[in-house]
Order: structure tokens, then sequence, then C-alpha cells
């Protein structure tokens, strides 16, 4: 496995403190803060943790506070419920002393029912696009230097872009995005795994599609964007390890805040998942 793709399952493999208390590290991945969707989806390992043979349906997230790269963050998980066929959890992430994130996450039976979807929308193959890190090795020298680590440090998962990135020299543009992504080696057979993995790996590429309309992008340096708020659900099987189509848009911004949601289709078709996430989208000077 590759070394990279290690390091996070390391991340993604918390210490038991107690039967409802679990610690995590954390990797610096050149945000300004710990990555949220690191959060996300150690918060979602507790909670699957406390868990017997149901698998996570949805979560809702809010992130409070910065995560500190440097201390370790506490996940304290409340078994609020354990029905016939749902259980209920409540995660809170602690560091110094502080709630920097809370979650409730739904766990469900496998059980039959009635079955749709929409269409993915029909895009160029995976093999077809080049990485989304070409795209940014080759304009650097034209990244702020607080968001050019951002861009260097070699990451977990690949992203190939059905459209070329509009974040450097961004134009108005429809807040429409289509990205592939996956792991970048092979990962154990685990579907609670491959969930929580999901999760960490829906918190890039989402967010990003609300300013598109403006024609601003954090990489000018004009603006500040953090998450608020996540949310998941989590309709079919799906391995992380193989690609799978994100299509995201972008319905309103207001107030200071963009709003979007994203579609995770298998490559055959199948809509894995789907998210919604609230953001802080502020100007400021450059």
């Amino acid at each position: 496995m590759q070394r990279v793709l290690a390091d996070l399952l390391k991340v993604m493999t918390l210490e038991r403190l107690e039967q409802n208390l679990f610690r995590g590290e954390s990797r610096d991945i050149g945000s300004p803060q710990v990555f949220g969707g690191q959060v996300l989806g150690q918060a979602l390992v507790a909670a699957t943790a406390t868990v017997d043979r149901r698998a996570v349906n949805s979560l809702h997230a809010y992130f409070l506070r910065r995560g500190d790269f440097d201390r370790p963050i506490v996940y304290e998980v409340d078994r609020a419920r354990d029905g016939n066929h749902f259980s209920t959890r409540r995660v809170v992430a602690i560091q110094h002393g502080e709630q920097i994130f809370n979650m409730s996450a739904s766990f469900q039976s496998p059980e039959s029912g009635l079955d749709h979807q929409s269409v993915m929308p029909d895009v160029p193959a995976p093999e077809a696009l080049p990485d989304l890190g070409s795209f940014y090795r080759a304009a650097l020298d034209q990244v702020p230097p607080r968001m050019r680590r951002m861009l260097e440090l070699e990451r977990p998962f690949e992203f190939r872009p059905v459209r070329p990135p509009n974040d450097i020299h961004p134009q108005k543009m429809p807040p429409l995005k289509q990205v592939w992504f996956r792991a970048v080696d092979a990962l154990p057979d685990d579907e609670d795994l491959h969930r929580c993995l999901l999760a960490y790996a829906s918190d890039f590429n989402l967010l990003d599609t609300a300013p598109m309309p403006h024609g601003v992008s954090a990489l000018q340096g004009k603006l500040i964007m953090a998450s608020i708020d996540h949310a998941m659900w989590f309709h079919r099987s799906a391995r992380a390890d193989e690609w799978l189509l994100y299509s995201t848009d972008s319905p309103s911004s207001s107030g200071a805040r963009g709003f979007a949601r994203g579609s995770i289709f298998t490559r055959d078709g199948r809509l894995a998942a789907s998210t919604g996430q609230e953001g802080l989208m502020r100007l400021v000077a450059p």
C-alpha cells in the first residue's frame, strides 16, 4: 500500500480510552487548521465502533472551532438509542478542553424496499482526464505562498476533474462541477472503513462549488472559506478505492455563507451517497 494511504488508515484508527471514549491524531495537509474531512471521518469511526451489525445511513455534523494539528482529538460517543432497526449516536470532538465538532449519526440494519435513484451525469471516463495535481503544479508560482503548500503535498486520494479547475484565475461560471476520485491504492474489504473514508473524501471539492458564479476563489487570497456544517446520506455500498464520480452544485450563497450539495456515483451509475454543506464564504482585501 502506498505510504500516504497507509498513513491515512493509521489516522483513521483511533485509540480506545474507555467504552465510549476515543483518541485520534491529526495530519497537516497544508490547510490553516485540521482538515474537516479528517475530523468527520474519525468521528464516524468512533460512532461505528459502538454499533453492532449496522451500517451508517446518515450523519449531520457541525464544525465549531479550528482543530490543532499538534494535539490529539478526543471523541466522546453518546449511545443515544438502539432500536429494532436503527441506532443513533452523538459524537463530540474535544481539544484543549473545548468542543471543536459535534455529529449525530444514524445506523440501520440491512433491509430491502422500494428502490429508485437519479441518473449519473454523462461525463468522460476518468482514464481520459488528467489528475487535478497536474493543473496546480503548472501554476504554483501564481498561488499565494500560504496556499501553495496545500497544493504541493501528496494526497491519499486522486482527483480527476471533468472540467479544468477554475480557482487560480477564476471567471464567473455556473456552479456545477464533476470530479472523479478514488484512493491511491487498494483498501481492505471492510464496508465500515469504506464509508468512513467516503466521509473523509466528501469534504474535498464540495464547498468549492459555491464561489464559482462570482469569479473568486480562496487561492487568490480574496476569499476566506471554512466549513460550518456537513451532512451525508449513504444510499448504497461503494468502495473508496474504485472510481467514484462526485457531482456537485451550489443552489445558493447569501449572508457570507455558501451552500453546496453533491451526489457520489459508482462507475456503473449507482448513487452511493448524497452530501450537503454550508460554509463561511467571506470576501477580504488581498
